[in-house]
This record gives C-alpha cells, structure tokens and sequence, in this order.
C-alpha cells in the first residue's frame, strides 16, 4: 500500500514538473507572426503592440501597389507589392512606416512592456 502511494506521488511530481518547465520554455522562446492589412489606402490595424523578436507581415489587400518602409532613417522598405503579394520582418525595436508611394498612409510599432 506505501509503495502505491509513494509511486503516485513521485509520477504527479514528475508529471508537474515536468508541465512547467514546458510551459516556461514554450512562452519564452515563441514569437509570434502579426498580420497587418493593406487596404482602402490604410494600414489595417495601423497600430500594433508586439513583443521584440515577434514578426509583422504587411498583406497588400488594395487594388493599387503600396510599400512598407521604418519612416525616420529608411533602415528596411518592402519592394513595391502588388495586389495579394506580401511582406515580413522581425521587430525589434518601436518604429514609425509609411507607404512611400502614398506618404498619408501611415502606421505605428510599439513593444510590449515588461
């Protein structure tokens, strides 16, 4: 009878220890990929919070070409995409991007805080 218990014990302490390291490793080194839209002239939605590391792909949605360029120094720019054609980058950083070929079109990155 003590060597059933004792063996329940130890699996349940195993199995728990064993779940939470799992889910400590899962959220620490999962990145997730944001999808903004490209439409009716807009960036939708035209301001995102993401987590550094996290990914943002920009999906050309509108019946014109648009780009995606970081606004204050130009550090990345999408070629120009064409209807359903995409583009990606990691984020590490807050940044401000534009459409250059339609300057209005304006949006915003910010960072989670810790």
């Amino acid at each position: 009878m003590k060597f059933y218990l004792l063996l329940t014990i130890w699996i349940l302490l195993t199995f728990l220890t064993g779940c939470s390291k799992k889910e400590i490793g899962s959220h620490s080194e999962t990145s997730q990929t944001h999808i903004i839209e490209i439409k009716q002239m807009k960036f939708v939605p035209s301001q995102i919070v993401v987590s550094p590391g996290d990914s943002i792909r920009w999906i050309n949605r509108d019946i014109v070409a648009h780009n995606v360029a970081e606004e204050a120094s130009t550090d990345w720019k999408s070629p120009d995409l064409k209807t359903g054609e995409s583009f990606a980058i990691k984020i590490q950083k807050e940044q401000s991007y534009l459409c250059t070929l339609h300057p209005v079109m304006k949006g915003k990155i910010e960072l989670k805080g810790d």
